[in-house]
């Protein structure tokens, strides 16, 4: 166990952040399977801003990798691009 006051101020904070991340992360990735399963261009495009915005903010927390946010915004366009052609 922690004896500082400092240490145990630090468990707590690192806690929250944890918890933080780890929402923001799985309701990006449930946002992603929901576009990756959506046939409809027009709502998937209107998708695609919302899921872009969420893994940059991942990507910029360094929740995830920049160079995976990266591959994942280009294999959703990718997705997007293919159901309006």
């Amino acid at each position: 166990m922690a004896n500082h006051k400092s240490a145990l101020k630090r468990i707590r904070s690192n806690e929250a952040k944890r918890l933080r991340n780890r929402y923001q992360h799985k309701t990006a990735r449930t946002a992603i399977r929901k576009l990756r399963t959506l046939t409809d261009a027009i709502e998937a495009s209107a998708l695609l801003k919302t899921v872009s915005s969420m893994v940059d903010k991942l990507a910029r927390k360094n929740v995830i990798h920049k160079n995976k946010a990266a591959n994942l915004k280009s294999s959703l366009s990718k997705h997007v691009n293919g159901l309006a052609a």
